[in-house]
């Protein structure tokens, strides 16, 4: 039998030493904090009143749902996500519970504060997301609670705030007092340097005689200014419209897009004139165009005065009747023949387009027509006729002149011209209807005798007029035909 051999089993070597030296080496792996601290951690559970984070320290860290964020009532799962690093700020080392309390919206906080103070000091932008609408502007997020007021938003004041909840801005830091926690932001601020800027380039690019487009951005006493694309400029009242208007808010209105010519442009102090009737045709280019010496038309007596009467022809455009033009019969005062108001054909009997002037005859109009007749001449009563360099008449456009019949294919061309030729018609039976009014009252006014029947002879014979020419007339007879 052999001996057995026993091997006792060996203990560590203790190189810690005492319970004291074990406890103090603990002590070594827990980090120490003290109330202010900023310190960092790794999210290890989410609940809906609290964020506890490891900070490796004895016992986790505790963020209150409250000191998660800035922004208010929110829900700790939009914050922070399981295993994120967070930066917190010891609230209280040790609670009642002998809990860690930290502050994640504080840390933010006090860094926030550093990056704002430098950004204030060199006049830079802050950029955050707008995170509340409050009264009278909204809060950014810029690490700290920033209050952007209404007026500081846009250019103009700005009504309806809530579009912009959830957007990134930028703006320039207004004020900033820490102790009181206030920041004050302007973007209007930011908007104006850049605008101011833009500005400087659009303005020099502009020059007189350009056309712009642009929009009404606000009228005034003495005229409205156009939104040329963040440059505004003058109309003047003058400049509205070619008639004469006693307010801009008669010709345009606010938000209402325009064409403007450029008048001037005064770069020192960033001033641009413009011109709204520039861009429009001349009224009196217009009539001078559409009318000729000879024409009768429709017009309404606008006042009266010692040398006769003015009667509007057109929109804008007024004309004489010399109290020798309104009646064959002596008349010491033109209310012995017309009242303001009253509408009355008239005979163009000349028109001076340099000097925008229009003379026209009342009695000539109405010595030439008898109300009893049927010779129609449409050509007199404003219905476009054209005559080639020879004199010739131009046929409208798509009527064969040999077959006195219209081409397919141009029933427009043939309805514009038979929509004219009805409406010199309807102007040809209110003349008439109107001279054989006169007629009839004259004839019950001895004072002034009416004129006989034999003074029917139109002095218009050389005025060019359509029934003077055969084949004029003979086009007249085919496509009253048709």
């Amino acid at each position: 039998m052999t001996n057995a051999t026993t091997t006792s089993k060996q203990v560590a070597i203790n190189d810690i030493g005492s319970a004291d030296d074990f406890l103090a080496a603990v002590e070594l792996t827990i980090k120490s904090f003290n109330d202010g601290d900023l310190i960092e951690g790794t999210v290890v559970k989410i609940d809906r009143d609290e964020v506890l984070l490891d900070v490796g320290f004895k016992t986790e860290g505790v963020i209150p749902s409250r000191e998660l964020s800035i922004k208010h009532d929110v829900n700790p799962d939009e914050v922070v996500k399981v295993g994120d690093s967070v930066e917190a700020l010891v609230l209280q080392k040790e609670d009642k519970e002998g809990r860690l309390i930290l502050s994640k919206k504080r840390a933010q906080y006090e860094r926030a504060w550093g990056d704002v103070e430098k950004v204030k000091e060199t006049e830079g932008v802050v950029t955050g997301t707008v995170i509340e609408v409050v009264k009278g502007g909204l809060i950014v997020d810029i690490g700290l609670r920033g209050f952007l007021p209404a007026s500081l938003i846009e250019l103009r004041r700005v009504r309806d705030l809530t579009p912009y909840l959830g957007q990134e801005i930028e703006a320039k830091i207004l004020e900033l007092d820490k102790n009181r926690n206030n920041v004050v932001l302007s973007r209007r601020a930011l908007l104006e340097e850049t605008q101011s800027a833009t500005r400087s380039s659009f303005l020099a690019d502009l020059k007189p005689g350009q056309v712009r487009k642009g929009v009404i951005s606000s009228i005034v006493n003495f005229g409205a200014f156009v939104d040329l694309g963040g440059v505004d400029g003058l109309v003047h009242v003058s400049e509205l419209s070619w008639k004469h208007i006693e307010h801009a808010s008669d010709v345009v209105e606010v938000g209402q897009e325009v064409t403007v010519e450029v008048l001037s442009v005064e770069l020192d102090r960033e001033r641009v004139s413009l011109s709204l009737k520039a861009t429009q045709e001349d009224p009196w280019q217009v009539f001078a165009r559409t009318h000729a010496i000879g024409q009768i038309a429709p017009g309404a007596v606008t006042k009266l005065v010692p040398f006769g009467a003015f009667v509007r022809v057109a929109d804008g455009i007024e004309g004489l009747v010399h109290i020798s033009e309104l009646s064959g019969q002596h008349v010491e005062l033109a209310e012995q023949v017309v009242s303001a108001g009253q509408e009355v054909f008239v005979k163009i009997i000349d028109i001076d387009l340099e000097r925008r002037r229009i003379s026209l005859s009342l009695k000539q109009a109405n010595e030439g027509l008898d109300p009893e007749g049927t010779e129609f001449d449409p050509a007199l009563y404003g219905m476009t006729t054209e005559y080639d360099e020879n004199g010739e008449y131009k046929y409208p456009e798509g009527f064969d002149p040999e077959t006195q019949e219209w081409k397919e294919g141009f029933e427009s061309q043939r309805e514009k011209w038979e929509q004219e030729y009805a409406a010199a018609q309807e102007r040809w039976e209110a003349h008439k209807k109107q001279v054989a009014a006169m007629l009839a009252e004259q004839a019950a006014a001895p004072a002034i005798d009416a004129p006989s029947a034999s003074n029917f002879s139109s002095d218009s014979a050389s005025t060019g007029a359509l029934a003077d020419d055969e084949a004029l007339a003979a086009l007249k007879a085919q496509l009253e035909g048709n």
